[in-house]
């Protein structure tokens, strides 16, 4: 009791001397007790900052976007027509890129091979063999003959045998070119929908224009890349992204024809969609393509269309994940479900 009573004493004794403190010490009129009693209401308030709502989003990890829709990627703000700035963000709107042999005319395979070993033969240089011949096709011949083949670093020299090799390709061939069956009437169904068009070549611009000529296409593609206007072949994208910036399209929105696997690992790695012919590979070695077919005039529009829909990845969706969200919301069984009628 005694200690008690000493115990209370002495609380009452420094309640009086710290009242005393807080009663006589301000600054600038603000008594410390009120800066205390603030302090603490701001620390109280804190906790009950996370709302249930932020709670909810947290516990299913979902981030929320910042502005929705995005912007569509195709959208031109610049144009003042405001019907050619929707038809732009369309799928409709859409380029063709095409490779030239196997693609759009005949090609004989040997033709190639033949021109490296009769280039080989007159620098007296070791034939290349069959592994390196499938190295470098598709590729430009000076990036060929510098880079896999080894022959020179000179530059001079390389060109020299670059022209030399593009001399021996055109002389196997005869000068005679020739569609292949369906690809005149898919380049003419392209050109009465207005679709624009490129030509790639790692050929040079004279004898690509030489064969254009020969087989009486002028003035249908508004763009033509040869080996000339870039730097490096397949399987660089340069060719191709090089194609789509002068159609004014965006890569998404470029669909290239080729007929190899090169050109589908270049096509994909400048973001384009890419339809294999299979004039000289097998159907099953090109399945890496987003379409494959054996003749050009298989395709339809409405085929161009669908590659170059872009909404649905666009704006984070796919299909798959549709048809998700489609059964699960359906309320009704699967029809192998059992139910039990009560008969058994």
């Amino acid at each position: 009791m005694i200690e008690s009573i000493a115990a209370t004493s002495s609380l009452l004794g420094h309640s009086l001397i710290l009242g005393h403190y807080i009663r006589n010490v301000t600054f600038k009129k603000i008594p410390i007790l009120k800066v205390v009693k603030a302090q603490a209401m701001e620390l109280a308030k804190e906790p009950n900052l996370y709302r249930e709502k932020d709670r909810f989003l947290d516990s299913f990890d979902v981030q929320k976007p910042v502005s929705w829709p995005p912007k569509n990627k195709a959208d031109n703000p610049s144009l003042h027509n405001p019907l050619a700035r929707q038809e732009q963000m369309g799928c409709g709107w859409l380029g063709a890129i095409f490779e030239w042999e196997g693609v759009l005319i005949e090609d004989n395979p040997d033709h190639e091979k033949q021109s490296w070993l009769a280039l080989s033969q007159e620098e007296g240089k070791s034939a290349p063999p069959a592994f390196m011949l499938t190295r470098i096709e598709g590729m430009k011949p000076k990036q060929a003959i510098s880079e896999v083949l080894c022959w020179s670093r000179d530059q001079i020299q390389v060109k020299r045998m670059a022209s030399r090799k593009e001399e021996i390709h055109r002389a196997l061939r005869g000068g005679v070119y020739r569609f292949r069956d369906g690809s005149r009437e898919f380049v003419d169904v392209l050109t009465r929908h207005k679709i624009p068009m490129a030509l790639v070549s790692t050929h040079s611009r004279k004898n690509l224009e030489e064969a254009i000529g020969a087989i009486g296409i002028q003035g249908v593609f508004n763009v033509v890349v040869t080996g000339e206007d870039v730097h490096r072949g397949k399987p660089d994208p340069e060719m191709f992204a090089y194609a789509g910036q002068l159609l004014q399209f965006i890569p998404e929105r470029c669909i290239v024809f080729g007929n190899s696997n090169l050109t589908v690992e270049a096509a994909h790695d400048a973001k384009m969609k890419c339809v294999a012919v299979a004039s000289k590979h097998p159907v099953y070695e090109l399945t890496a393509a987003d379409l494959v077919v054996r003749w050009l005039d298989e395709l339809t529009i409405v085929d161009l269309k669908n590659l170059a829909d872009i909404e649905l990845t666009e704006f984070g969706l796919t299909p798959e994940l549709e048809m998700e969200v489609e059964e699960e919301d359906d309320g009704h069984p699967p029809p192998s479900t059992a139910v039990d009628d009560g008969f058994w």
